[in-house]
């Protein structure tokens, strides 16, 4: 028996519901006309993970599995800033040393003068955004090319945070509740909560968004589909939480280590409301018009400087979230943080997840993805004890290939009419 979905508009009445089959065939059909999306990060991410499993088994230790969420949290932050700024077809290369500077500024508020750990976050973000409404300024109102004005800051944000160092000193942070952010754990039954209220949540959205387009008669996904896609990532958290749930510490009579580390659920609340902003509010549409034709847009009653200034402003400001972890990780906050190849690895981590350079596509998850590729490669080459040369050879080439699928797959987009 044929199952039917009618359309309450009379429209279509009595066609037979897509199946499993259908919905797999038009996967496959979005997929060869170009539209890829996290698909190559995703493999990417798998092929990498096993190889370095299958040379170092301690790759897949419980230890080593935490060590990756630590080592990548930042970059992840980071990248997901970056995303924001990428949609607009826009850059910013100011965004690491930014995060030195936030950085920095925590470390002062907070150690030098004495302040609350609220009051030094508070300043530190604030830092982040006053960075990101100079540089949209002079991007929207003045028409510098983001390009050259996130150059400027890259150069002069390197100066701020010499100048707030005293030339090279080094600002130890003894402030546990943000020690606590990279360094500490969530309790075992915690972490379980917390993954089930994902599931939950997750769940409920995908089903109520099934059964609201099949009130007003819209196409839908088999149920099949989305019960397996929250099947998935039920067992994805499942594995994840009972791998860092394990014991990882050598002496479990002087401490014990068990449970996510806590930057994981932070990392996981940002992208559920950064996911909300981009799928399900006018801003996020709007973000995605004006990056897919900036004068369509204009001409539409958006106001794409507005737009621009504030996809600034947010890069900046989780640029400054970003550098809070980092002096987290570290305990202190030095000359080079923010600098080195954080920026390099954002940018990169945006990309590789999916994250077009041309504008117009991208998606949260994209620098979450993104983001685990970097620490996997960063992480396995040190197992593998291979040197600083190819490690950013390495990453260099991913990303250079990230790049070239993208550039790809938007030219079979434009050639199949489905951009």
């Amino acid at each position: 028996m044929t199952t039917t979905l009618l359309r309450r508009d009379g429209l279509g009445a009595g066609t037979p519901a897509p199946t499993v089959g259908d919905h797999v065939r038009d996967y496959l059909a979005r997929v060869r006309g170009g539209d890829l999306g996290s698909l190559p990060a995703v493999i990417g991410l798998t092929v990498l993970c096993l190889a370095f499993a299958t040379v170092r088994p301690v790759f897949f230790s419980a230890a080593n599995f935490a060590n990756l969420f630590t080592q990548g949290a930042a970059v992840t932050v980071i990248a997901m800033g970056l995303i924001f700024v990428l949609l607009l077809g826009e850059i910013d290369l100011s965004a690491g040393f930014a995060s030195g500077v936030c950085a920095t500024v925590l470390a002062n508020v907070l150690s030098v003068l004495g302040y609350p750990w609220y009051v030094a976050v508070l300043a530190a973000i604030g830092t982040g955004v006053l960075i990101g409404l100079t540089i949209g300024f002079l991007v929207a109102k003045v028409g510098i090319p983001s390009f050259l004005v996130s150059l400027a800051g890259f150069l002069a944000f390197q100066g701020i945070v010499l100048l707030l160092m005293k030339e090279g000193t080094n600002i130890s942070i003894d402030n546990q509740v943000i020690i606590a952010i990279e360094n500490n754990y969530v309790p075992p039954a915690i972490g379980w909560l917390l993954a089930g209220v994902a599931v939950a949540g997750y769940g409920a959205v995908q089903f109520l968004r099934h059964r609201n387009r099949a009130t007003r008669g819209l196409v839908t996904e088999p149920v099949a589909v989305v019960a397996a896609r929250v099947a998935g990532l039920a067992l994805l958290l499942g594995c994840a939480v009972h791998v860092l749930n394990q014991e990882r510490s050598i002496n479990t009579a002087i401490s014990s280590t068990r449970g996510m580390p806590v930057v994981v659920p932070l990392i996981g609340a940002l992208l559920v409301f950064w996911t909300f902003v981009l799928n399900r509010t006018a801003y996020g549409r709007h973000l995605y018009a004006v990056g897919g034709n900036p004068e369509a847009a204009r001409r539409a009653g958006i106001n794409v400087d507005r737009l621009k200034i504030s996809a600034f402003v947010i890069c900046s400001s989780m640029a400054a979230v970003g550098g809070i972890i980092a002096a987290s990780k570290d305990r202190s906050v030095d000359p080079n943080t923010g600098g080195s190849n954080v920026l390099l690895y954002a940018v990169g981590a945006a990309v590789i997840g999916g994250t077009s350079l041309f504008g117009g596509k991208g998606r949260m998850i994209h620098a979450v993805l993104g983001g685990a590729v970097v620490a996997v490669i960063i992480n396995g080459m040190g197992l593998l004890d291979l040197s600083s040369g190819l490690k950013y050879t390495s990453t260099g080439l991913v990303l250079l290939l990230a790049a070239g699928v993208d550039a790809l797959s938007r030219r079979r987009s434009v050639a199949t009419g489905t951009r």
